[in-house]
C-alpha cells in the first residue's frame, strides 16, 4: 500500500474534552487518559478501549495499541456512524453527534 506524501489524519473528541486538550497542549492516549482522568465525555466503546490497553503492536512489541492516540485516515469515522445508530450495547455514549469535534491534524504536527 502506498502512503501519500502528505496523509491527512483526524481525531474525534467530545466538545467538553477540548478544554483539557488545550490546557495540556496534548492529545493523550487512552492509557494516559485513565491515569489523568481529565474532565469531559468519553465517546469510544469501553470494551474496545480495554482490549487496546492490552493488545501489543506487532511492529513494536513493547507498545500496546492503547498507548497510542487513535487517529483516522478518513474525514468521517466509523465511530460517528455507531453513535448515530446508537444500537450497540457496548456504546456508553448516547448523546448526539453535534458535540463531537473533528480535529484535522496538520501535517506539521507529525
Amino acid at each position: 500500500m502506498l502512503v501519500p506524501p502528505q496523509p491527512k489524519i483526524y481525531h474525534i473528541v467530545h466538545l467538553d474534552r477540548l478544554k483539557s486538550i488545550i490546557a495540556d497542549n496534548y492529545l493523550w492516549c487512552d492509557a494516559e487518559i485513565l491515569k489523568r482522568q481529565p474532565p469531559g465525555t468519553t465517546i469510544g466503546m469501553n470494551n474496545i478501549k480495554q482490549h487496546r490497553l492490552k493488545k501489543l503492536l506487532s511492529s513494536h512489541p513493547d507498545l500496546c495499541v492503547g498507548d497510542c492516540v487513535p487517529f483516522y485516515f478518513c474525514p468521517r469515522s466509523v465511530m460517528l456512524y455507531v453513535i448515530y445508530r446508537a444500537n450497540d450495547p457496548a456504546l456508553t455514549y448516547r448523546g448526539e453527534q453535534d458535540p463531537i469535534v473533528h480535529l484535522d491534524i496538520p501535517d506539521w504536527y507529525y
